[in-house]
């Protein structure tokens, strides 16, 4: 496998790259106001076309005063719609199912309580870190680098290169790759700069580091599909109130494993369908029931133009959940990110989740726990681990030294009397 090559392109405004050759077809506002209607976007068709119209016919002075607001306005517009989607409701389409669900002659535990019997977590860090933290402990944290060993491993035999990517990066680039960072019910943790310049944020997926690597560049057609794969943390500002989703099912911080295409733009729909196949493989080996779903328009976010999801079943919450998803989001981020190919043309990129940690390891700790609580793990991962077993930790036991409010009150009148 040969190295990819990215070549370095001039700069061309952001505004220039948009599609306004459909965005201002007047025979496709129906269509863009159903489809804005239908994702649940804020995107206002018509008032980008109106200054859209006047910044064509304005002076150069009046253009610098409405070129902003005009850019803000046009980069709320979502992606299109695949034609199949229009056609349904706001349900997902289950378009697949695998394995076979377990037959236990005991009632599953739910992975809660598996963890808290073997003492292999820790979820109490709210005084230090906030809600939604948690440590694994000892064979869960094996379990976790060897589901990334395996996953990466996985990836290259298909043809993934591997890259490491930062965790902090400018605001523009998780916009650009669709993510909302101001408004209300943003996921994204912006830092306060050290710099006045500053205006950083923490990265939601390796997506986005990935994106940031490819801006401003070209990729020779020659070397077109281009798949890579990256690991890293993912931070997101979720919240969730369902009892289910307590634990490490949703939580602010978490390891994963991403999966990144460029297409030729004829070739995404065959992209988008082995990203998912590569899903179903890396899920299926580990003995997990699965479902493959086609997404409605509303859970498409703004960047995708196609999106299935994964889901697998959970025995002991009793519950289908989700553990990957992978879009198509067609030329949406290579306009914004100013990626090409020698050609000249706009690529589709298509990302995808290889494995996202916290949930394949609750799906596969109930899915293969035994009557006595021990979780059977599946051969795949056997050679990454040494074991084939998880049960109690072989960490010492950790006792809290927190002091009570009267012992730590009694501490500081006498470190009082000391400095006085």
């Amino acid at each position: 496998m040969k190295p990819f090559e990215l070549l370095a392109r001039h700069f061309s405004s952001k505004i220039d790259r948009l599609d306004w050759k459909y965005l201002c077809d007047p025979s496709n506002r129906l269509k863009l106001i159903d489809n804005i209607a239908r994702r649940k976007g804020v995107g206002d068709i018509d008032a980008v076309c109106t200054l859209k119209s006047e910044f064509e016919s304005s002076n150069n002075d009046r253009k610098e005063e409405i070129h902003d607001e005009l850019l803000t306005l046009a980069l709320r517009i979502p992606n299109r719609s695949h034609p199949a989607l229009s056609k349904g409701d706001n349900t997902p389409k289950t378009v697949k199912t695998m394995g076979t669900r377990k037959n236990y002659d005991f009632e599953p535990a739910r992975f809660e309580s598996l963890a808290k019997k073997w003492k292999l977590t820790r979820t109490d860090t709210s005084l230090f870190t906030g809600p939604r933290s948690y440590y694994l402990l000892d064979q869960l944290a094996d379990l976790e680098a060897a589901l990334v060993n395996y996953s990466v491993s996985v990836l290259k035999s298909k043809g993934f290169q591997l890259i490491s990517v930062p965790d902090i990066l400018p605001r523009e680039i998780i916009e650009d790759c669709g993510m909302d960072t101001r408004g209300p019910r943003s996921q994204v943790y912006t830092l306060e700069g050290k710099h006045p310049n500053d205006d950083l944020c923490l990265s939601g997926t390796a997506e986005m580091g990935i994106s940031y690597y490819l801006k401003d560049k070209s990729i020779p057609a020659s070397d077109l599909p281009l798949k890579i794969a990256a690991v890293s943390r993912c931070f997101r500002a979720e919240t969730s109130k369902i009892s289910e989703e307590r634990g490490i099912y949703r939580v602010h911080q978490f390891t994963k494993v991403e999966m990144y295409g460029v297409y030729r733009p004829a070739d995404s729909a065959d992209g988008l369908d082995e990203f998912t196949q590569i899903q179903e493989e890396i899920y299926g080996n580990l003995g997990l029931e699965l479902r493959v779903l086609d997404m409605p328009e509303c859970e498409l976010g703004a960047q995708a133009y196609r999106k299935f999801d994964v889901e697998a079943f959970m025995p002991g919450k009793r519950m289908w959940g989700e553990v990957s998803s992978a879009s198509d989001c067609t030329d949406y981020q290579s306009r914004r990110l100013n990626l090409t190919t020698d050609e000249g043309l706009f690529p589709h990129t298509i990302n995808g989740t290889a494995c996202a940690i916290p949930r394949i390891i609750i799906a596969l700790t109930e899915t293969h726990q035994t009557r006595d609580g021990t979780i059977e793990l599946p051969p795949c991962l056997v050679p990454y681990l040494g074991y084939d077993k998880i049960a109690r930790s072989r960490l010492p036991k950790v006792v809290s030294c927190k002091p009570k409010e009267q012992d730590w009150r009694n501490s500081v009148e006498e470190r009082d009397k000391i400095t006085a």
